[in-house]
């Protein structure tokens, strides 16, 4: 399909007829055509005009039936169907049904924004629907454009009419290039350009495991306001890199004038820092104190919700509420310390720099050459220890002064978990052991996290259930709430499905559970880069006691895996003691992230561990 299928209604037999995609015939649904037309006018008001072509191909697509229009709450007048059609070949006609009023749904979602709700009628395999709506806004719809969708997209264009007495700045993200044309446009009133981003055959986004957020590698376009000059009457620029972003926010009053308030925390403060002169113990006091008193109330935001003074009275905010206070409770006790301006996970990684780019903030503090980075808004963050949603690349530290650096969120220390496990084999195959497991920074987070979301009958249900529906019994938990400990869990064991016995001789894998048998990277390529979240190192001591009456026929043997590129490296060794197998087995990931180049490096990698995990021990009765 290409621009000439533009016109509403031009729906074709021969589409009706197409049972798969020709490019893809995994695919869902695809789309044949969609148009995004802006038209902005001198006065900053703008309209946008939103027209798409769906082809279902399987019943999974009927989903996309569904449309959701995003719009500026109590402002459902300024959203307008034009058309909503379904087409369907019946008995090798066309047949074409009308979206009717009953199939439009209002939800008012928040204060902030509505959603319109359009459901199609008359969905099958082999439909195509059709819509067409406009919305009226200003420079906050011209923002951003996702281009590739989760399905094919056939034909896509946009298209931007601009008054040249705006200036933006254009950025582009993702692996397909648009190609770009323009021209001035015909007005009566004010000069304007009218540029036009045609893509063609864009693949669908695939899901890949161990990935960041899948928009990051998205297709798309932004365009960035950096001035309007209108000639012998205004002039006015706007931010343009990430200094002038960052100091931009900081001269809000929902940021750095909260920043600046203290009165209302000065006589708790100097009971939390009684007998606290190292920096150390006062940044993890007065950290324990805010994650303590003020609860998170799951709103993102760099700019005060609340307000520092309100929140901390209320005892619950938004990150900004929180994390400024937090921010300011240290400047207090005489630390370098500082808001940093971040990106979440769910947010997108910050590439250009603008106001949006930003949905967070976090605390840094400065004590001789290391930056301390902490956040009070999870119960079982320490310093240097982030929730994840926050390890996003880099964030953005703002002084005092107004200057500002990029800071980089990555984790320097492993993530470890380490395991013991005491089992023995009994000569009918039934495995009775204990294990215990230390974890420690982002893994001991983790953990606890699990702990407090799942009573702990549901949590031993799920842990049975991964550990190849093993028994357990014994539980226990130490250091469930001392953050600064690392967390512990031990547990008693017994399966009868660990091993098989077969005639005189049983076979077991020394490591049980704990044996990954998976390869999550399977696929011969990738395109997206391998988001491990932080390094991590898991290690293993493990004691195998055989049954009396039997012998050690087959070992595995000792072997060392090491990537490429020191970035990652596997060690198994095994030692023999009379009736006793002594293993230790270590798997370390020093990077995050994997860049979609190394990814053939890592996938050998994995395979040959997993190889190397489930390899078995046999033992043979005498």
């Amino acid at each position: 399909m290409n621009a000439q299928n533009a016109s509403l209604g031009n729906v074709t037999i021969a589409q009706l007829e197409e049972k798969r995609h020709p490019k893809d015939s995994a695919a869902v649904a695809a789309i044949l055509y969609s148009n995004i037309a802006i038209d902005l006018n001198a006065n900053g008001n703008s309209q946008k005009t939103t027209t798409k072509k769906v082809k279902i191909y399987k019943s999974e697509g009927y989903n996309l039936s569904n449309v959701l229009i995003y719009f500026a709450a109590g402002k459902l007048s300024y959203v307008n169907i034009v058309s909503a059609y379904t087409y369907n070949l019946v008995d090798g006609k066309i047949v074409k049904t009308k979206l009717k009023p009953e199939n439009e749904f209002i939800e008012k979602t928040n204060s902030s924004y509505w959603i319109k709700k359009i459901a199609f009628p008359e969905v099958k395999e082999g439909s195509i629907i059709e819509y067409q709506f406009t919305e009226e806004g200003g420079f906050s719809s011209l923002y951003h454009w996702n281009i590739q969708e989760n399905i094919p997209v056939n034909y896509s264009e946009l298209k931007t009419t601009l008054p040249d007495a705006f200036e933006f700045k254009r950025n582009l993200k993702g692996f397909f290039p648009p190609k770009i044309t323009s021209k001035i446009a015909n007005t009566y009133h004010y000069i304007a350009t009218e540029t036009t981003y045609v893509f063609q055959n864009l693949p669908a986004m695939r899901e890949e495991a161990f990935v960041n957020n899948m928009d990051n590698y998205r297709t798309g376009i932004s365009l960035e306001l950096e001035r309007i000059a209108v000639p012998g009457q205004f002039y006015k620029t706007f931010s343009s890199d990430w200094t002038s972003v960052a100091k931009t926010i900081y001269d809000f009053d929902s940021f750095g004038v909260e920043l600046n308030k203290s009165g209302y925390f000065e006589d708790d403060l100097k009971v939390v820092l009684e007998g606290k002169v190292k920096p150390d113990a006062k940044i993890t006091s007065i950290l324990e104190y805010v994650k303590s008193n003020v609860k998170w109330n799951q709103h993102n935001g760099y700019s005060c919700e609340k307000g520092v003074r309100k929140a901390y009275k209320e005892k619950t905010g938004n990150s900004a509420d929180i994390n400024l206070m937090l921010t300011a409770m240290l400047r207090a006790a005489k630390l370098t310390a500082n808001p940093v301006l971040i990106s979440t996970r769910s947010n997108g990684i910050a590439y250009f720099p603008n106001l949006n780019a930003f949905n967070y903030v976090i605390a840094a503090v400065e004590t001789g050459d290391e930056m301390i980075l902490l956040d009070a808004t999870d119960p079982y963050s320490t310093p240097n220890v982030l929730p994840l949603r926050d390890l996003n690349w880099i964030g953005r530290l703002i002084r005092k002064d107004g200057t500002s650096e990029s800071i980089d969120l990555a984790p320097k220390k492993f993530a470890a978990d380490n395991i013991a496990v005491d089992y023995t084999i009994e000569a009918g195959g039934r495995i009775n052991g204990k294990v215990r497991c230390q974890y420690t920074e982002h893994k001991a987070m983790n953990c606890r996290n699990s702990f407090e979301n799942l009573k702990e009958d549901a949590y031993l249900d799920n842990l049975e259930n991964k550990y190849d529906k093993i028994e357990i019994s014994d539980y226990s938990r130490t250091n469930e709430k001392d953050v600064l400990l690392p967390a512990v869990e031990s547990f008693s064991f017994t399966s009868t499905n660990l091993c098989e016995v077969i005639g005189d001789k049983i076979y077991v894998k020394p490591m049980l559970f704990f044996a990954s048998t998976k390869n999550p990277f399977k696929q011969e390529t990738r395109e997206y880069p391998v988001d491990f979240g932080f390094p991590f190192l898991e290690k293993y001591n493990i004691s195998i006691r055989i049954p009396e009456g039997y012998t050690l026929e087959t070992v595995p043997l000792a072997g060392v895996l090491v990537m490429e590129e020191d970035l990652g490296v596997f060690r198994y060794n095994i030692a023999v003691n009379d009736n006793v197998l002594q293993l230790l087995v270590s798997h370390q990931i020093n990077s995050s992230i994997i860049s979609r180049e190394q990814y053939g490096i890592l996938k050998d990698y994995y395979k040959e561990m997993i190889t190397k995990q489930t390899e078995k021990i046999v033992l043979k009765r005498i």
